[in-house]
């Protein structure tokens, strides 16, 4: 998926090409750019398939309408900001090929700026707490650790990075795609959860590794970032999450997200602050539409979620990595 990247498109799909073309057919799909991707798609790269969408439907709708038009037995989403590494492809299809209940798998990803790090979007794949949050096997919030190695067994996570997501296309269309509604930001996690609440597995393959540049399209610190970071974490929560953890679960975010929206002030994030606001306004405004949205999926209790709150572990406990977490409180 391309949005405004056509400097991604230069520097890394050349690679993509070289280490792909043998064991995948490249799509490039085009969110309605404005700054010339088409032409350097039809210029620079002729040969590659190229899907133009007639408006930016963002990362959720873009990717719909795209693979919609596309035949494969598997798909990678895969953001326009990765460099992708030599036999990156086989060994996440081998494994999901291991077990029919694997629905989605992600590599290992690594920052493209610091090749020692993990990168934000997704690190050695994703897990949320009880309340919602998300993070990841090599990144709690801001902290990004070091890749010793200690991640690298192929396990089963919560979540894949819709950065660099392998997915079975016939259940891709089964259960809808990513929810168009979430335009951009924690759709993976909300299509993830739909999966899981269905018994299906989302792994993690860390003998395949990318590197991503992250944040390509949004400011790390962006209100509009931020509005929508909010926004759908409420959405798939209340989406997913079984009857009986609904109102503690929102009761509590109600108090978490109060104290986020005065520290975004109290630190002159203004912008931020009304975003917090604008977001929870979303939320009750659209209720009846997400209430027809719960009643048409399954919820159920599923397993790797953290049991604790990874905002006091963090931030009050002092954890930092992912493996100072007990494999305990892990649901």
């Amino acid at each position: 998926m391309n949005y405004n990247g056509k400097d991604f498109l230069r520097k890394f799909l050349p690679q993509v090409i070289e280490r792909s073309h043998e064991d995948a057919e490249i799509w490039v799909a085009d969110n309605n750019s404005l700054d010339g991707s088409t032409e350097v798609m039809k210029e620079e790269f002729p040969d590659v398939n190229l899907l133009e969408n007639h408006f930016n439907a963002g990362f959720a709708g873009g990717y719909n309408m795209a693979l919609r038009q596309i035949k494969a037995d598997y798909y990678v989403l895969l953001n326009s900001d990765i460099e992708v590494t030599p036999n990156w492809i086989k060994p996440v299809i081998e494994l999901m090929e291991s077990d029919e209940k694997i629905a989605a798998c992600q590599p290992k990803i690594i920052s493209y700026y610091d090749r020692s790090r993990f990168e934000y979007a997704g690190a050695c794949g994703g897990f949320i707490d009880r309340y919602g949050y998300p993070f990841c096997r090599g990144r709690i919030f801001q902290e990004l650790e070091e890749d010793k190695g200690q991640y690298d067994d192929a396990r089963e996570v919560f979540w894949a990075t819709g950065a660099c997501m392998f997915v079975k296309a016939d259940v891709y269309h089964e259960f809808g795609g990513l929810d168009d509604d979430f335009f951009a930001h924690m759709e993976e996690i909300d299509f993830c959860w739909r999966l899981k609440n269905y018994d299906y597995k989302i792994m993690v393959c860390p003998s395949s590794t990318v590197y991503h540049v992250g944040g390509g399209t949004l400011p790390k610190r962006s209100a509009r970032k931020t509005y929508l970071n909010f926004r759908n974490n409420f959405a798939l929560l209340y989406k997913n999450l079984p009857k009986e953890r609904l109102f503690i679960t929102f009761f509590v975010r109600l108090i978490l997200d109060g104290i986020a929206a005065i520290k975004f002030l109290l630190q002159g994030g203004v912008m931020d602050f009304v975003a917090v606001i604008e977001a929870h306004a979303y939320f009750y405004k659209n209720l009846p539409k997400l209430r027809q949205k719960r009643k048409a999926l399954r919820q159920k209790h599923v397993s790797n979620i953290y049991k604790k709150n990874i905002v006091v572990q963090h931030y009050l406990g002092g954890k930092n990595k992912f493996s100072e977490l007990d494999a305990e409180d892990f649901s």
